[in-house]
């Protein structure tokens, strides 16, 4: 009896033994977890970046995207290139990023694709409040009426007497249905009670060649991919959209110096990634975006192309947008600005 009672409480001591150093060792490791999420996050991320842009190249989404990365390039310690996937007005890209579960793909969100698509598109393939989170504004760009030289129209004036004079002559561009082009047109339009013929392209870069061309007589693009051919007089501006002058065009007045008092129109573009991103990861992408668009290199390239560097907050971010989709459903609706 005695053998068989020692016997039985070694297996119970033994297996006791093994219970305690079992949950010693899971209480070790849960101690760890926290230092190393801690260490994931710092670490993140750990591939290279892709950062989409839901328009063809040649525009002021092309400038403000790729001096951010550059940046991000030196200070995220992975490389951040863009990639251009342009199409129905940006939707294609967005419900492509929305869906991406990579934690490595964010998208250059736009006024058109935040605050035009939700009300001009019956149904979108991505919810822009629900799928994406927003992580910094970038920049702001303001937005340049111009017109190709050979037309007899030197400034808004003249604008708005041509097109009553020769209505349904004049034609503008540009880069899509409800792109900010065609937002800044048919603003001043409403605003001016004048009628011109909208012609959409895939990207403000095909655009520009037909203006350039003279196939088209007018358009409004951001100011960053204007300067450049208002300098080389091969459009002319007629207006800025801006509440003031622009430093780069001193003799250009403003629209709202012309007749229209209270009249802006600026393009702005901003970081969001899918709303799987952890928000430590995002926290860390805002603080660097910040910093990005203010290093020397990239303030020197946006100021040159009139573009204002921000840098904001997620949630700076998220009431912005919020402000501009109530200020532009309105002018949606009342332009009735239909995606086809």
């Amino acid at each position: 009896m005695a053998s068989t009672f020692d016997t039985s409480t070694s297996q119970v001591l033994a297996i006791s033994r093994r219970h305690l150093l079992t949950g010693a060792g899971a209480m070790a490791c849960a101690s760890l977890l926290p230092g190393l999420a801690r260490a994931s996050e710092s670490n993140w991320p750990s591939r290279p970046v892709r950062f989409v842009v839901p328009f063809a190249p040649g525009g002021s989404s092309e400038i403000v995207a790729r001096s951010t990365a550059a940046e991000l390039s030196k200070t995220l310690g992975q490389n951040v290139f863009v990639e251009n996937k342009p199409g129905a007005a940006g939707n294609i890209a967005m419900q492509e990023v929305a869906r991406a579960d990579d934690q490595s793909t964010v998208i250059l969100g736009h006024i058109g694709t935040l605050a035009v698509n939700p009300y001009i598109f019956d149904k979108l393939p991505y919810d822009p409040k629900k799928d994406f989170v927003p992580v910094s504004l970038l920049a702001k760009v303001p937005s340049l009426y111009v017109v190709h030289p050979d037309l007899p129209i030197k400034n808004i004036a003249d604008l708005v007497a041509y097109a009553k004079k020769n209505p349904g002559k004049l034609s503008y561009g540009s880069a899509g249905n409800g792109s900010a082009g065609h937002l800044a047109f048919e603003y001043l339009k409403m605003t001016a009670n004048i009628f011109m013929l909208h012609v959409p392209y895939r990207g403000t870069g095909p655009m520009m060649q037909d203006l350039l061309s003279a196939r088209l007589d007018a358009a409004s693009v951001g100011a960053s991919a204007l300067l450049p051919f208002i300098k080389a007089g091969k459009v002319r501006c007629i207006a800025t959209g801006s509440t003031q002058r622009l430093a780069q065009l001193p003799d250009v007045p403003t629209v709202a110096e012309q007749g229209f008092p209270g009249f802006e129109m600026t393009q702005w573009y901003g970081m969001l990634a899918p709303s799987s991103l952890p928000k430590a990861h995002v926290s860390k992408l805002a603080a660097e975006c910040a910093k990005a668009v203010k290093a020397p290199d990239a303030l020197k390239r946006l100021q040159g192309d009139a573009a204002e560097p921000i840098g904001s907050t997620p949630e700076q971010f998220a009431q912005f947008i919020a402000t501009e989709q109530t200020r532009w459903q309105k002018v949606l609706q009342r332009a009735q600005v239909k995606p086809n």
